[in-house]
C-alpha cells in the first residue's frame, strides 16, 4: 500500500516541473547552473519553474502533455527547443527566444500560419520543424496546399524546414533527389496502375559495390598494423580470462570449510 502511495507520489511530481525534479534530473543543485536538460516523456503538464534555468541553452520537453509555455519566455540563451508531441497551439511565449536557432514543434495543434507570425523577431532561428514524417508528427497547419511556401516566406533566412535542407551545403542534392524521385513516380503509374519493366537492368555490375583492397603502401601498412593491434587485444583478452578462472577457482577454494581426520 505504501509502495502504490509513492507510486503515485512520483508520478504527481513528474506532471509539473519542480526544483526537486530538476535537481535529480541534472545532479546541479543550483538551477542556474543548467545548460542541457531532457525531460522526454515524462507525462509533464506544468512548466513549473523551468524558468529559473535561466542558463539553458538546450531544452527537450518532447512527448509530454504540454500546453502552455509562459515559463519559457525567461529563457533567452536558449538556442536548443524540441516540444514535439505535445498539446501546444500557441507559441508566443517564445517571442522572448532571442537566442533560439532550433524549434521542434510537430505533432502539436497549431492550427493556422499566424501562430507561427511571433517567431518572425527571432533572427537566429534557422531549422523549424512542424512536421515529422518519420514518427508521423505533424500539425494541422501542414494540411495547408500553400504552408511551406508561406513559411519560406515568413521566414527568409531558415536553413532547414521539416528537415529537408533549404539553403547551404546539400540543399542542391536534396531537391534533386526530390525532383528524380516524382519523376520516377509520375513513370510508373499509366491510368492509375503500376507499371512493371521487366527489362530493366542493373545500373552496374553486381562486383561494383565490392570493396576492393588498396595498393597504397600507407593504407596497407596501417591495415597490417591494425590486424596486429587486434590480435595482441585477443592474446590479452585470453590471458585475462585464463587469470579471472584461477583467481575464482582459489577463492572457492579459501571459502570451502576446512575438514580434519580424527
Amino acid at each position: 500500500m505504501e509502495s502504490k502511495r509513492e507510486k503515485d507520489q512520483q508520478d504527481a511530481d513528474c506532471e509539473k516541473v519542480t526544483a526537486v525534479l530538476l535537481k535529480l534530473r541534472t545532479g546541479e543543485f543550483d538551477l542556474e547552473s543548467i545548460l542541457f536538460l531532457k525531460l522526454r516523456g515524462l507525462g509533464i503538464h506544468d512548466l513549473g519553474c523551468i524558468g529559473e534555468c535561466i542558463n539553458l541553452e538546450r531544452l527537450d520537453l518532447s512527448g509530454n502533455n504540454i500546453t502552455h509555455l509562459a515559463p519559457l519566455a525567461s529563457l533567452r540563451l536558449l538556442s536548443v527547443l524540441n516540444l514535439s508531441a505535445n498539446k501546444i497551439s500557441n507559441l508566443e511565449p517564445l517571442r522572448s527566444c532571442e537566442n533560439l536557432q532550433s524549434l521542434n514543434v510537430a505533432g502539436n495543434v497549431i492550427s493556422s500560419i499566424e501562430n507561427l507570425h511571433c517567431l518572425v523577431s527571432l533572427r537566429k532561428l534557422e531549422n523549424i520543424r512542424l512536421k515529422d514524417n518519420t514518427h508521423n508528427y505533424s500539425n494541422s497547419v501542414c494540411r495547408n496546399s500553400s504552408y511551406r511556401t508561406a513559411v519560406l516566406e515568413m521566414f527568409p533566412c531558415i536553413k532547414v524546414l521539416d528537415g529537408e535542407r533549404i539553403v547551404g551545403r546539400g540543399s542542391d542534392l536534396y531537391q534533386l533527389c526530390k525532383d528524380i524521385d516524382e519523376t520516377i513516380k509520375a513513370g510508373s503509374y499509366k491510368n492509375g496502375q503500376l507499371v512493371e519493366h521487366l527489362d530493366c537492368k542493373p545500373w552496374v555490375e553486381d562486383s561494383y559495390w565490392e570493396i576492393k583492397r588498396s595498393n597504397n603502401a600507407i593504407i596497407e601498412e596501417a591495415y597490417k598494423q591494425f590486424n596486429d593491434v587486434l590480435h595482441e587485444c585477443r592474446l590479452l583478452n585470453n590471458r585475462a580470462t585464463h587469470i579471472i578462472s584461477q583467481t575464482e577457482k582459489s577463492m572457492s577454494l579459501k571459502k570451502q570449510p576446512k575438514q580434519y581426520a580424527i
